[in-house]
């Protein structure tokens, strides 16, 4: 299976007969959908007769921790992990886990897709106080495009915002991915339907779409190069905010999570077994308990003093 650079033509599913693999490198934090992506690359491969091995890295990790997955294609595959610099596509669903696996993409013909999302764990923070210096990667992708010109980075997220539902951003860069290889769209969307939620097969079949389109329309070139431009470090959470912890009450199942892994111990469990932010003063929106709920329950949000709606 050859890996094409060019975006704009459309091709039809071919056997593979390269005398190599092919690598798809596939990264990302726990919670974004890193092994549904690759499993979704793996089954496509089976489905289309060629031989697929898959390694991934998780356990652990839970939702924000480091997460990977190797997956490598072809008429014959011995290996399931890719060595150092022979990833032909590097698919990024954050930014910073991006940048830290460059090194394992093809220097010369390697592709790399990524999301600009930033997720910025709380222990990058030098302490713990609001506004804290954050050691978390700042690097551009006009810096990244020096190295790499095969790069595409686009705001996923915020585009699987627009259809309702941030989650499908997994689906918007597998639709990305998809112009890179030479498998029809039917098969990707049959995966994609087979491996996501019944009730949102729809709003990842538009996921899927948007994702091909950004990378083929030259309609999008001008859009293109406004998103691809770095966007700058957070602003610093300053003593002038309201911070709003946000409960879906029907989701959480008082599974104290939260409670104990708060740094700040500023959560505790209500009468009815639901978290509530007991101690506002303590909080510094390190985010750590919306990341760690195994649930999706809660949601951080910071406003500024004069914007905040009492």
């Amino acid at each position: 299976m050859r890996v094409s650079t060019s975006s704009a033509v459309e091709r039809e599913p071919s056997p593979t007969t390269a005398a190599e693999p092919t690598n798809v490198l596939i990264v990302g934090v726990g919670g974004q959908g890193v092994i549904t992506v690759s499993k979704v690359l793996a089954q496509l491969c089976l489905q289309n007769k060629l031989k697929v091995k898959q390694s991934e890295i998780h356990g652990m990790a839970k939702r924000g921790g480091a997460v990977f997955s190797h997956v490598r294609f072809g008429r014959e595959v011995y290996s399931p992990t890719i060595p150092l610099g022979q990833a032909d596509i590097l698919l990024a669903l954050e930014w910073a886990e991006g940048l830290r696996w460059l090194p394992y993409l093809n220097p010369e013909t390697g592709t790399f897709i990524s999301d600009t999302q930033q997720i910025i764990p709380p222990f990058s923070c030098r302490n713990r106080k609001r506004g804290a210096t954050s050691n978390y990667v700042f690097r551009s992708v006009e810096q990244v495009k020096q190295h790499v010109p095969n790069s595409y980075a686009v705001d996923a997220t915020g585009m699987a915002e627009g259809l309702g539902n941030p989650r499908a951003a997994n689906t918007v860069l597998l639709g990305m991915l998809s112009t890179a290889l030479d498998f029809s769209v039917d098969d990707w969307q049959a995966i994609i339907a087979q491996s996501v939620p019944p009730k949102t097969v729809e709003v990842n079949r538009q996921a899927f779409l948007l994702g091909r389109e950004w990378i083929q329309s030259d309609a999008h070139k001008e859009e293109r190069e406004q998103v691809e431009v770095a966007k700058p470090p957070p602003a610093p959470v300053v003593d002038d905010v309201v911070i709003d912890l946000e409960i879906t009450e029907a989701w959480c199942k008082g599974c104290d999570i939260c409670v104990k892994m708060c740094p700040e111990r500023c959560l505790a469990l209500n009468s009815s077994e639901i978290v509530e932010l007991a101690n506002p003063d303590a909080c510094t929106a390190c985010r750590l308990c919306e990341w760690l709920c195994p649930d999706f329950a809660i949601a951080v949000h910071v406003h500024k003093k004069e914007t905040a709606i009492a």
